[in-house]
């Protein structure tokens, strides 16, 4: 089934000339000592936008935690996700390179088994690892539901020790897996996660094992439903809207209280602690989720793609804001450099590099562009300039400075038509590229294996089959299991979409 443009390479030249365009991070071959490697804790929000957040001067929200962290820490005024949708980014995080590369082209794709993620290169370094909240690299769309502990794409398979974790969103009183248990919570899912994670670091502190935690929120993300005294404050936006906010207000004090343990604990200087968001704000939200730029989620301009982004590191950063350009394909490689991890733990080419020189000290340019695919559309961001389409066959080209112009109302092509040249060909090379890693050309293989099954909606996926009738009543998963039909209908289509996955594993 045709499922993205897949104009490979054929020339050897081509290839390399594409490949040199790609950073390359060096290491040393050391592998740090324990006491030399800080514990590691991602923290991602799901449809937060860049412009959601107190220190940013939002007019009615306020996140105290959020600031007190970005005040401590290096604050990046502009950091970016892997893609515009929220899967996609959570494969560049777990591999350091664009999503497609790893064969999850939208949301609810399943991240390739042939991949090298951070968790499995960390593990291998001695770190113990967890995930909590969110996963959506499974394969299922729907309403988050509790993974499977024998589901082939769940986290344990690609390298988390602990997880309770949903398959995408979930709001209040989630139920959740703990390695394929399923255990129904009471509260606010933030809230929820984080002491989850909290419990993970206080089980293996004294053990002197570095630690590796994952907290993936499930939050502003629709369905929006907010605890009544967390949306007080806004009561005159519409009830969306309040509800919207009123869940970033949870997840401000829920990172409030990582923050705290980890003080608590006598972990928080030597812990690396990295807060973002899987892409931009959403639209219908009052007041503006992204802070005046252009486009939302979905879209290739910085509203879709620049999200909030700070890297808390006491121990070893010194408190700051940076307008150099990052984005969550670096966070691997960062890492790596940091702990001193070989370089086979990396599926190659990688679209991120190392963030560590910047962590100590403020530098000019990025030394190699960042490239963004989704659907049809293409970006390529080279420190100030920004290319950009939305349809690659025969689509317009756009250029704009960020430098000058961070709310795109300027296009330049007709005025800087060499810019536009240059940045061109080094796009087209780069996405050369990405069809060669998404036909598989990066595995010892040379091919993707198993073939990539098709996304489809958990409750048409036969292992949930005998859940849905008790299932049916619970608040996140009423109008889903509803639209998909009477129990016999949604039977006959759990066992065709089964075979269809089936086939492809």
């Amino acid at each position: 089934m045709h499922r993205t443009d897949t104009r490979f390479a054929r020339s050897g030249l081509l290839m390399l000339m594409t490949l040199s365009l790609l950073p390359m991070v060096a290491f040393d071959g050391r592998i740090a000592s324990a006491a030399d490697r800080p514990h590691i804790i991602f923290v991602m929000a799901d449809d937060m936008g860049w412009g959601q957040t107190g220190y940013r001067n939002h007019p009615v929200l306020k996140t105290p935690n959020l600031d007190a962290m970005a005040a401590n820490g290096l604050r990046f005024e502009r950091f970016y996700a892997g893609g515009p949708v929220c899967s996609p980014t959570r494969a560049s995080v777990m591999t350091g390179r664009s999503h497609e590369r790893a064969g999850v082209l939208s949301h609810g794709y399943g991240l390739r088994l042939q991949e090298k993620t951070i968790a499995q290169a960390l593990k291998g370094a001695g770190y113990v690892t967890g995930h909590f909240g969110k996963w959506h690299l499974n394969g299922h769309r729907g309403p988050g539901a509790p993974i499977f502990a024998d589901d082939p794409r769940s986290p344990g398979n690609f390298g988390f020790d602990h997880w309770v974790s949903v398959s995408n969103f979930y709001d209040m009183n989630p139920l959740m897996s703990r390695a394929g248990k399923f255990e129904e919570f009471q509260g606010d899912s933030s809230e929820i996660a984080v002491a989850e994670a909290v419990k993970f670091l206080e089980q293996h502190r004294a053990s002197g094992q570095p630690m590796f935690a994952v907290i993936w929120y499930g939050s502003p993300h629709s369905p929006f439903k907010s605890l009544d005294s967390d949306k007080l404050a806004f009561s005159q936006l519409n009830d969306a809207s309040a509800n919207h906010y009123g869940e970033l207000v949870a997840m401000d004090r829920s990172l409030g209280t990582l923050r705290k343990s980890l003080r608590e604990m006598g972990l928080a200087d030597n812990t690396l602690l990295v807060f973002c968001s899987d892409n931009g704000g959403l639209p219908n939200i009052t007041p503006d989720t992204v802070g005046g730029l252009r486009g939302n989620k979905g879209s290739v301009f910085e509203g879709g793609l620049r999200v909030p982004g700070i890297i808390e590191w006491p121990a070893s950063i010194k408190p700051r804001v940076t307008n150099y350009p990052a984005c969550v394909m670096d966070l691997f490689p960062t890492v790596a450099d940091i702990v001193g991890l070989p370089d086979s733990v990396m599926i190659r080419p990688i679209d991120g590099l190392s963030l560590k020189p910047l962590l100590a000290k403020e530098l000019d340019e990025r030394r190699a562009p960042m490239g963004f695919r989704y659907q049809a559309k293409r970006a390529l961001i080279d420190n100030r300039y920004k290319l950009l389409t939305n349809n690659l066959d025969g689509g317009k080209f756009e250029l704009y400075d960020l430098s000058v112009d961070a709310k795109e109302e300027h296009e330049l092509s007709a005025q800087q038509p060499e810019v536009v040249a240059k940045m061109k060909q080094q796009l087209l090379q780069w996405n050369t590229s990405m069809d060669a890693s998404f036909a598989g050309k990066d595995y010892p293989e040379g091919k993707v294996t198993p073939a990539d099954p098709e996304p489809i909606n958990w409750y048409d996926a036969a292992p949930y089959e005998p859940l849905l009738n008790q299932w049916k009543q619970r608040w996140e998963f009423q109008g889903y299991l509803n639209r998909a039909g009477a129990p016999a209908k949604r039977a006959n289509k759990s066992r065709r979409a089964n075979q269809s996955f089936n086939s492809q594993q």
